[in-house]
């Protein structure tokens, strides 16, 4: 397998941590991204999408979705289980990864691409130049803080977000945070269990 990735950015890294965590080997290539060679013709043959991370098989499939890529990976590498040790787990975990990109990542984006110089004509990630709508980035800034409260009210029922253990979910939820500060955004102070969260969610799951 070979991992086409950028560190720097959020959904390269949620898959960066999957992998780190789980002690996971691959060879891997960074495609920079302040350098639009998502966008050159070589990287567009190996994923039309121009967006990274991509897993490449050794059957030549791609995996261009975070998700896609980890439910792959769980599969061959079981050890330290990120999405789940029930049918249950398994669903929650999955259902918090889309509710957290659904919210929290892409109100983020919202803010971060439509209100930067930098992302003039790429308000979204892809092949296409989109056009920039100034009016997102507050509206990006609402989402987000009802996203966080969301969060907070389900911190406050178990230690992780889809109960005792650590999972994919919970990646997440640290990549958010620090997505976050892209657009000097941060966890309000009144997520208290957001907050006890952080450095239990740090400890459990990032490499040291």
């Amino acid at each position: 397998m070979k991992l086409y990735t950028y560190d720097p950015a959020p959904n390269p890294r949620r898959l960066q941590i999957f992998i780190d965590y789980k002690g996971i080997e691959l060879e891997t290539l960074q495609v920079d991204m302040m350098a639009k060679a998502q966008l050159e013709p070589e990287f567009r043959a190996i994923n039309p999408a121009c967006t990274v991370p991509a897993l490449v098989l050794d059957d030549g499939s791609v995996l261009s979705e975070v998700i896609g890529a980890c439910v792959y990976l769980e599969e061959l590498f079981p050890d330290k289980p990120l999405l789940g040790r029930s049918a249950l787990e398994r669903a929650q975990v999955i259902s918090w990864d889309h509710q957290l990109f659904n919210t929290c990542f892409t109100a983020i984006a919202e803010i971060l691409r439509n209100g930067k110089p930098a992302f003039a004509d790429r308000a979204l990630p892809g092949p296409l130049n989109i056009p920039q709508i100034p009016e997102l980035v507050e509206r990006g800034r609402l989402r987000l803080g009802a996203a966080w409260d969301s969060v907070d009210e389900a911190l406050a029922q178990s230690p992780y977000l889809a109960g005792d253990q650590p999972s994919l979910a919970d990646i997440d939820l640290l990549v958010v945070t620090e997505f976050a500060g892209w657009v000097k955004e941060s966890v309000p102070e009144r997520c208290r269990h957001i907050h006890d969260w952080l450095p239990r969610a740090q400890q459990a799951l990032l490499k040291k």
